[in-house]
């Protein structure tokens, strides 16, 4: 018989908060509001609390739950891969951090030419005695047009590539809530979508749609904020927008947090 070093016990009498891996990469299903799952690989960090008489955490049960929960990441699942470490480990907590790309197809605006474009997305599950909760985040990029310059131009104006990231805690049955709303709603809040496929006529269609729709970061990050507290599935929030700007050796941000329980955080 092996001796099991993690399951002696600790004589100095100090829990700890967190325990576990992190940087972990490792290939998961993950379900679409299109309708089908989508292959991608998520970086993992998975972490458990550890009471003060344990000396050691079983790091290899981190990644049988995950192997276990692979292929039906969703919404739901999320929460029960950190329910399930916490039962396997036996600890009062558990937290599962997931990043990864997330890839939806598009379609061009005229031509209909379909392609995959690419966002950030991260999903953080925490699993308490109390009950569960769930964080979801979505880097979206985005195209704006300065209305400022729009204004006092002559001619056209300055355009520039930004990113609109959001952090959305749903409300309490969290499968109301998954990327694909997040996604659409800052796409909506930009002068235009950025699109991985353009042919001539969509590339025109672009390019007229976004200066009719100019914004400064101040109005994404409004109306985003205007979607979300519109929305029935978003309990609290976080919204930052950022444009790389296209005539200045600076960036442009604006942020905004909100709650629904307490007001803004």
């Amino acid at each position: 018989m092996l001796p099991d070093v993690q399951a002696a016990s600790d004589v100095r009498g100090i829990p700890l908060d967190e325990v576990g891996i992190e940087g972990l990469r490792y290939p998961i299903l993950i379900s679409s509001g299109q309708g089908d799952k989508r292959e991608t690989v998520a970086t993992a960090d998975m972490s458990v609390s550890l009471d003060a008489g344990v000396k050691g955490a079983h790091l290899s049960r981190f990644i049988e739950v995950l192997h276990s929960w692979r292929e039906q990441l969703g919404s739901e699942s999320a929460v029960g891969i950190a329910d399930d470490l916490r039962h396997r480990m036996g600890s009062g907590r558990a937290r599962v951090h997931l990043a990864f790309p997330y890839f939806l197809e598009r379609l061009a605006p005229v031509t209909g030419a379909r392609a995959f474009v690419e966002y950030n997305c991260a999903v953080t599950a925490v699993s308490e005695r109390a009950g569960s909760s769930l964080a979801l985040q979505v880097v979206v990029p985005v195209t704006s047009v300065c209305p400022c310059s729009k204004a006092i131009s002559d001619r056209g104006a300055h355009n520039q590539r930004g990113r609109i990231t959001i952090d959305a805690h749903p409300t309490e049955n969290p499968t109301d809530l998954w990327f694909d709303e997040l996604i659409d709603i800052a796409e909506s809040a930009g002068s235009s979508p950025v699109y991985a496929l353009l042919k001539r006529p969509d590339e025109r269609h672009v390019t007229m749609a976004g200066y009719d729709k100019p914004v400064f970061v101040e109005d994404m990050v409004r109306n985003v904020a205007q979607s979300l507290r519109d929305s029935n599935h978003v309990e609290a929030y976080r919204v930052r927008a950022v444009n790389d700007e296209s005539i200045h050796n600076h960036a442009a941000f604006a942020e905004l947090a909100w709650t629904s329980a307490a007001g803004r955080i």
